[in-house]
């Protein structure tokens, strides 16, 4: 990717986390890939001004406390957060998480190829997506307005 910013990884199934880090070894992307277990987490992560922000968040659905739709409802309302690309990488086809995703201004929504091989080929096309995409010039943040706002907003 572009950016030497981190990859978000919100991911309760430790088995498909190691995947995207296997996934990520092989590809040679260099971006350092932050794994967290669940959406809770995830803003807490956000939250934390002594964390670099990512540049990407890799966004499962299904996950215990707080899952992927409540997450990004929270982000995309947070005037702080909702300029990171969210792109949803899960298990799910339902056509209403694929639509709801997208109400939600998701940059992208992948189905998990269950295949290793093609799995390594979906990491890719985010990493390649990611590398050529043209984005707005990076905010400069007060990051306790970031840890700030986060907090508000989960806590609503």
């Amino acid at each position: 990717m572009r950016s030497s910013q981190p990859v978000l990884l919100v991911e309760d199934d430790t088995i498909d986390a190691m995947t995207v880090q296997r996934a990520f070894r092989d590809l040679k992307v260099t971006n350092r890939l932050v794994h967290v277990r669940d959406g809770e987490e995830a803003l807490e992560y956000l939250g934390d001004s002594s964390n670099q922000m990512p540049c990407v968040i890799l966004l499962d659905l299904n996950m215990p406390r707080m899952n992927g739709t409540e997450f990004l409802q929270i982000v995309k309302d947070n005037s702080f957060l909702k300029h990171i690309p969210v792109v949803v990488l899960t298990t799910s086809n339902e056509e209403r998480d694929v639509t709801e995703s997208f109400r939600r201004c998701v940059a992208g929504y992948i189905v998990k190829p269950v295949d290793y091989c093609k799995f390594v080929e979906a990491v890719k096309t985010i990493d390649l997506y990611w590398t050529l995409s043209e984005l707005p010039g990076e905010q400069v943040r007060d990051t306790r307005k970031v840890a700030e706002a986060a907090t508000t907003d989960r806590d609503r």
